[in-house]
């Protein structure tokens, strides 16, 4: 799998930001917290965890800069959830 990047709003897996194989989109709310918006897999790479992983390194950049996250997408918030991971939740 390609390396995931972190980009402007989000981390992303491709050759451009702007049109990545694969993302999670966040912003920032007034309290500095991740109100994470959407993930999106490509059918390429689909079946492969990459949202999970996605999911994941949201959520190590958030425990290294000691911020919480808000998930208003479905499966950030199920893959939180399923992986005990709500201490990183605001």
């Amino acid at each position: 799998m390609r390396n995931i990047q972190n980009g402007n709003g989000k981390f992303y897996i491709g050759d451009k930001e702007d049109n990545p194989s694969a993302e999670i989109t966040y912003q920032k709310d007034a309290n500095g917290n991740l109100i994470v918006e959407h993930t999106f897999v490509s059918e390429e790479l689909r079946g492969q965890g990459v949202a999970g992983k996605l999911v994941e390194e949201l959520v190590q950049f958030a425990n290294q800069n000691g911020i919480k996250i808000i998930p208003e997408c479905s499966f950030a918030k199920m893959y939180i959830e399923k992986n005990n991971l709500q201490e990183i939740l605001a």
